[in-house]
């Protein structure tokens, strides 16, 4: 039997740990599970964490700066387009603004910045029988434009 790596969870660093879990719970609808002065983990579906987020070394700190060594970006999959345009309508009632978007043949993705200056990733995936591939089997991943408000006008 083969066994194959998998990801488990991201923890990062925020220097204002109220305002992050409001973000990644009231936002992105991830649900507390664990919560201290100093730490707090978020989990989907019964999880026990997905996100953690702490202010450890990091309490009222400043992003990164530009250019430098880091996360580039967190990637959250939802189950479909209803439950990604869900939250796309959470963040534009936050006033979130998108980084970008792209249709990538096998998923749909928006990029945006959480209160810390972390890049996020939101997606969902296409069936496997829709990705595109090359004569060779391959994937033949694409980067073409997305219609951001077709996948929210299928929110409930």
């Amino acid at each position: 039997m083969t066994s194959h790596p998998t990801v488990g969870h991201v923890h990062l660093r925020v220097a204002d740990l109220d305002r992050a879990i409001a973000f990644y719970r009231d936002i992105l609808g991830f649900d507390v599970t664990q919560q201290s002065a100093t730490a707090a983990f978020l989990g989907a579906g019964g999880y026990h964490h997905h996100i953690g987020l702490n202010t450890w070394d990091s309490l009222n700190a400043s992003p990164p700066p530009a250019g430098h060594t880091g996360l580039y970006h967190s990637a959250f999959l939802y189950p479909d387009r209803a439950s990604l345009g869900t939250v796309l309508c959470r963040v534009a009632a936050a006033g979130i603004t998108l980084d970008g978007a792209a249709d990538h043949g096998v998923s749909e993705a928006v990029y945006l910045r959480d209160p810390d200056g972390n890049g996020v990733e939101l997606y969902r995936d296409k069936p496997q029988a829709e990705w595109p591939r090359n004569p060779d089997g391959k994937l033949a991943m694409i980067n073409a434009r997305l219609d951001v408000q077709a996948i929210m006008d299928e929110a409930p």
